[in-house]
């Protein structure tokens, strides 16, 4: 079993949720409906921005250990590759449990909303999986069998 890397799961989790926040503050530069996740989170959590966006990077990090612990391994292909298709699965459960939750209906309530989120998680999950690479390997990219 690979040894879980602390440093490049959190470097990996920051690093991909910047990028995804980046693109989602460009969405509307992009036809897409804004997407301020750092509002919508302090919205739940007592109103305060800060929070939200803080709260946004934690669970950035968190998931980004899930993908460490569970899923770097597992999937196929090269790290990015890994990383973006676990980047639906926190994309699903976001449309499905957390965006209802939050008062914005499944999806969003809008195929533009639902896609952005889509492209921004894919992103996030491309980034944390170059980054992270495959531990057993001990390089930043999927592991070759040398001989």
């Amino acid at each position: 079993m690979a040894r879980l890397n602390w440093t490049r799961g959190i470097v990996g989790g920051l690093a991909g949720t910047a990028v995804m926040t980046a693109l989602m503050r460009m969405a509307p530069a992009m036809g897409l409906p804004p997407m301020n996740i750092g509002a919508m989170l302090g919205s739940v959590m007592g109103g305060s921005l800060v929070v939200g966006w803080m709260a946004h990077f934690v669970i950035g990090t968190v998931l980004a250990m899930v993908y460490a612990a569970l899923f770097a391994t597992r999937l196929p292909g090269p790290g990015f590759l890994r990383g973006a298709l676990y980047g639906f699965a926190p994309w699903l459960v976001a449309q499905l449990v957390v965006m209802p939750m939050m008062g914005a209906g499944a999806f969003g309530g809008s195929f533009g909303a639902a896609f952005g989120s889509l492209m921004g998680h894919l992103v996030y999950g491309a980034v944390l999986g170059s980054i992270y690479g495959t531990a057993a390997s001990g390089t930043l990219t999927t592991a070759h069998a040398s001989a």
